[in-house]
Parts: C-alpha cells; structure tokens; sequence
C-alpha cells in the first residue's frame, strides 16, 4: 500500500524537474534569441559638414575575425578588435590639424570633431570631448595592473583607446585614442 502511493508523488517530483530544465532551456534560448535580435544602438549620425544630424537606432555591427581581417590592414585589426595600442607618436592623426569629424576605421560612425582636439604631448591624437556621448561606450580596463576607462566604438565594439581625467577646459577630460581605430573625414563646406 505504502510502496504505491509513493510511486504518484516520484513521478510528479520527477516530472516536476524533467519540466523546470525544459522551461529554464527554453526561457534562456528565448532570452538570448530576444537579446541577439535587440542588439540595436542609438547612435546620432553627422553630415558632411560636421553637423549633427539625427539619432537612429541602427544594429549592432558583428562581423567574423576573418571579415574584419579582410577589411582593416593588420595594425588597424591589432588595436580595434585586438585592443591593442599603436607607438607614442607613430599614428597618423596625432600631429594632424586638418578640419573635420573622426570616424571609426570599422564601421565609419562618428566618433570625435577636429575643434575638440589639442596635443596633449603623449603621442596620441587626443580630444577633450566625443562629438556624441551616444557614438562612444566606456568599460572598465583592468590591464596592465591598473585600471582605466577603455573607450570604445558603440556601433561596433572597436577599441577605440582610453579617457583619462587630466584634459583641458572645458571637459579636464582626455580622450587619448589610436589614429589606427579613425578616419579623417574633411569638413565639407556648406553650400
């Protein structure tokens, strides 16, 4: 009699726990799916001219290790996805004074304006300001053993380089970035 009402209240305990599993593996995979399809970012787009235009919600850029290796040359992949670092004053843009917006080298968004730029004499072009605080995302860098403000490209997660609190007005905020992570893009006049 004992042994068959203990069979019941096995079966439920056991299809209780076979149906949890089913129900955590199917809210995770509907939790990541949701996730990977909402992987969109606010980013505010720029003219030619160097004005601020709109802000879209554009996705995600992903590509393969392969792809980006085809798109960027071997220093620029080193530094935007392998987050490394360019030479002090070997980077094309850190004596540069033409007129313009910094893109991204990757994904072309908008990164820093050449009227927020000053030489900061450590070898990097260096802003005290992004050109939008939507275009950039910050993360902790522990590396080194220090820790630092990595900077980073908010369409496509291209390490950009990292901001330090010693700049000049109006900001005291040093943008210190890696010419291989931009593009200088001229100031178009408007017409």
């Amino acid at each position: 009699m004992i042994r068959n009402s203990i069979a019941p209240i096995r079966e439920s305990i056991y299809w209780r726990r076979k149906m949890n599993r089913r129900y955590f593996l199917a809210a995770a995979l509907g939790t990541s799916a949701l996730w990977a399809a909402d992987r969109n970012v606010r980013i505010v787009a720029f003219g030619r001219n160097g004005q601020r235009q709109t802000t879209e919600a554009l996705p995600m850029i992903t590509k393969t290790d392969a792809e980006w290796r085809k798109q960027l040359s071997p220093v620029q992949y080193d530094v935007t996805r392998r987050k490394g670092t360019e030479r002090a004053f070997s980077g094309e843009y850190n004596a540069h004074k033409g007129d313009g917006l910094y893109r991204c080298v990757c994904c072309e968004t908008a990164l820093f304006d050449s009227r927020h730029k000053f030489d900061s004499g450590t070898g990097w072009p260096s802003f005290f300001q992004p050109v939008a605080k939507e275009n950039i995302a910050e993360h902790a860098d522990k590396s080194l053993f220090m820790t630092r403000a990595e900077i980073v490209c908010a369409r496509c997660d291209a390490h950009l380089g990292h901001v330090f609190d010693d700049g000049p007005r109006p900001t005291g905020l040093r943008y210190c970035m890696n010419s291989a992570s931009l593009r200088f893009v001229a100031r178009a006049s408007e017409k």
